[in-house]
Parts: C-alpha cells; structure tokens; sequence
C-alpha cells in the first residue's frame, strides 16, 4: 500500500445530539442521467432545473458533449442542453468514471447511430459486466469488442438496428431503459417486456420529450411498446429529490434518539419508494405531506421522527424499488428489535461493490450479528439484545459510496465511533452529503492517519 493511500482523509461519525432541521437532497440521479441523454438526442433546447452535480452526473455531461450536444452551466443544478437530433461520432474515448447506469443508458443511445464509440471507466466499472446491456442491443444489430465478460473498455459500432422484443431476464431498468433509447432509432422501433415492474422514468420522461410510449398489462409481464419512426423535441424538466440520497437522512433521524427530519420535494414514484414501505412496517414513524406532480412525476415532503423499529422479512418481489437502499436498510435494521431478512438481492453484488459482503463486514465489525447468503442478508438488530449497536470499527469501503454513507449514518447512533475509508467517492451520487449532515447536528469529522 503507498504511503498516500495510508495517508489519505478518512471519516469519522460519533453520537451527538438529536438531528433537527429540513432539508432539501441532491436531484434524482436516475432522471438526471436520462435528462441529459435525452436532451441530447432531442432537436432544439432542453433547460434542467435541480440536476443531481455528483460525479456520476458530470460524467454523463461531458459524454454527451463528446457525442455533439451542447452544454452550458446556468447555475447551481441549472443546465442547459441543445440537442441535435442524435449522436455523431466522439473524438475520443468516453470515459464514464464510476457511472454505471450512464454507460448503460449511453451505450443504448449510441448503438441506434452509424457510428463507432469507445467506453471506458474507473477501476470499478471496468470490473462490471455489460453483458445484460450487450445482448439485446447485439440482437437489434449493434456489434462491439471488449474485454472478457463484457467487461469495458469497449468499442461499440451501431446503426441499422432492427426492432426487439425483449423479456428481461431480471428486473433491470437500466436494461430496458438502454433498449428503448435504442429503439427510438430502429426501425418499427422497439418492445420491453417486464415480469416485475422496475422503475418507470424512460417511459414518463420519454412522453415528456414528445414521443409516444405504449404500456399495457398482458400474459405475465408488463409490455412497453415504443413505436418507430419518432423523433424528441427539446423541453424543460425539474428533476426531484432523490428518494435514495433522502434515505441516509431518514435513517439517521429514526435511529438518533430525539431526532425530526424533514426531507422536502423528495421523488415519490412508486417505482422508487420500497425503503418507505419497509420502514413503515418497522414501525417507523414517517409522514408524507405537501404531495405534488412535477415534470410528470409526484413529490412530496418526507418526515421521519426517532422511532422504535422491528425487524421485518423484506418480500423479494420489493427489490427492484429498493435496490439502492438495502444498506441503509441494514444499519436500520442493526438498531431494531430482531431479525430483518431482505431476500432477492442478488442484484447487490454487481453493484459498485459487492454490497453485501462489504455489508455483512461492516456491521460485523460493528459488532452486529449478521447472515449471508449468495441473495440474502439477515441483520439481528441489537435493540432486543438490551444494549446499544457498539459501534468502534473502521470500515473498508472499497469506493463504494452507499457503504460508506450507510456506515457513517450507523456512527451516529454506536457507542463507539465509526471511521470509513475512501470518503471522496461520496461525492458521485451526493455532493455536500457532510455538510448537509451537519447542518442538522451530526458530528462527522476528516481525519487523516498519520505516515507510517
């Protein structure tokens, strides 16, 4: 290890006072991501207010720059995109950082063009497979050449694709949203069918850019139909509060004793609220208020008070509309009286990390009883135990945003403080997420080892 990996800053959570305070969370980075492809695939102007700037998001920017969009920065999370009715071809590799659902829905972009692009990532995302992305888009007539395992960099050539059909494997609305956006320039367009329901953004944000998206119930699935030979028109989009960044600040004010959060303008879809329900039949006390529809899509303002939790089995069939929150869902549950079982997550593991060993580790460490399986995590909370979660570890995070976010929640509420390594990757899904926690009274401070 190099000296400057030993020294790099790290962060510490402790117990403080209770978190007071209302807030506003970074804009959705699902709907951020698609706001600026689908700007840029339109023709003429496209003005976002409230878009997600983490790192994940910039990348997909200057992506779309490369394919010949035009950007400008107008303000804090005020942006402009004019679209030129496509892509053309980039000067150079694309190189996406850590964003795993950019490349994805930029890849399924690309392919509809007559043209070659080169993707590229971070250490992360070049160990993510592509594979589930590649194979309808190479049944639609894309061709490409990669690393083994679909693995990136990768060099796609696309154009001339033909319509699909396509019956996702597992549920993945990262799949079929790089289907449809490929679709938009097949010929007779394209068709996703749906077992489980995912989340439903490509769809209402598509209708929003002018173009016509069929969905209907039939057999065993759900059919989304994009009909060809349709072209997007420039429009403005407010991107809402993102539910999976609100979650950390939920978490922490039902686990800090004496806490009240307001989370306001927060996403409501029903796609995205599956950590709401669960909590709820915690027994934690959250409540909805202020609900509104903007740019097609309900918000609301979420409040969460200090709450006595129970452990719950999670139905796998939630897992979709909650994939991103599982470990939040775990330190939740670290807290509660007996076991809460998430089943159905298998997802987990292909994540930025595998997100279920790291955490398992975590709250082992953190002196909390946990079982693993390939697609399950079973946490035993303390709260029957008669003592509070010990805390006192420092945890690695493998450049994994949520568990280190997840973990620093957690030492806000241990006995003993929590360290976690590798804080800067905090900023790809929610920039500022120090500061904003603070400003509501958690106490989280950089530290920074000294050289050996």
């Amino acid at each position: 290890m190099t000296a400057a990996r030993l020294t790099a800053p790290r962060l510490t959570s402790r117990r403080a006072g209770p978190l007071k305070g209302t807030v506003r969370t970074p804009g959705d980075k699902s709907i951020s991501h698609r706001a600026l492809i689908l700007g840029a695939l339109a023709s003429g102007v496209t003005e976002i207010e409230g878009l997600l700037e983490g790192d994940d998001v910039k990348r997909t920017a200057a992506a779309m720059a490369a394919f010949g969009a035009g950007l400008e920065r107008l303000g804090e999370g005020r942006w402009r995109v004019t679209g030129r009715g496509g892509f053309a071809e980039p000067d150079d590799v694309v190189d996406c950082g850590n964003a795993g659902t950019g490349v994805r829905l930029i890849m399924g972009a690309a392919a509809g063009f007559d043209l070659a692009a080169t993707f590229t990532g971070d250490a992360s995302l070049r160990g993510r497979p592509m594979n589930r992305v590649l194979k309808p888009l190479g049944e639609m007539g894309a061709t490409w050449v990669c690393r083994a395992g679909g693995r990136l960099p990768l060099t796609l050539k696309g154009g001339n694709l033909r319509r699909i059909a396509y019956t996702l494997p597992e549920p993945s609305a990262q799949v079929k949203s790089a289907v449809l956006l490929a679709g938009l320039s097949a010929s007779d367009g394209a068709e996703v069918i749906e077992p489980e329901a995912t989340r439903d953004h490509t769809e209402r944000m598509l209708r929003g850019f002018g173009a016509e998206v069929q969905v209907r119930e039939a057999g065993a699935g759900r059919h989304i139909v994009l009909p060809g030979g349709q072209r997007l028109t420039g429009t403005s989009i407010r991107v809402p509060g993102d539910p999976s960044s609100a979650a950390f600040l939920l978490v922490a004010a039902l686990i800090v004793p004496g806490s009240e959060v307001t989370v306001q303008g927060m996403l409501l879809n029903p796609s995205r609220i599956g950590l709401l329900d669960t909590l709820g039949e915690m027994g934690a006390e959250l409540s909805v208020t202020n609900v509104r529809e903007e740019g097609g899509e309900a918000v609301g303002d979420v409040t969460a008070r200090h709450s006595e939790l129970e452990g719950v089995e999670v139905p796998p069939d939630r897992a979709p509309s909650m994939i991103d929150e599982y470990p939040i869902l775990a330190v939740a549950a670290a807290f509660a009286s007996g076991k809460t079982v998430m089943r159905g997550i298998g997802e987990m593991r292909v994540k930025e990390s595998d997100r279920i060993a790291l955490m398992a580790a975590g709250l082992t460490a953190c002196g909390i009883g946990v079982e693993e399986e390939p697609a399950t995590l079973t946490v035993i909370g303390a709260k029957r135990g008669n003592h509070l979660v010990a805390g006192g570890a420092g945890v690695t995070t493998h450049g994994d945003h949520r568990i280190a976010m997840s973990h620093l929640i957690l030492g806000l509420a241990a006995e003993e403080p929590v360290t976690v390594d590798e804080p800067g990757m905090i900023a790809t899904s929610f920039p500022g997420f120090v500061d904003l926690m603070r400003s509501l009274g958690a106490e989280i401070a950089e530290e920074r080892p000294a050289a050996a």
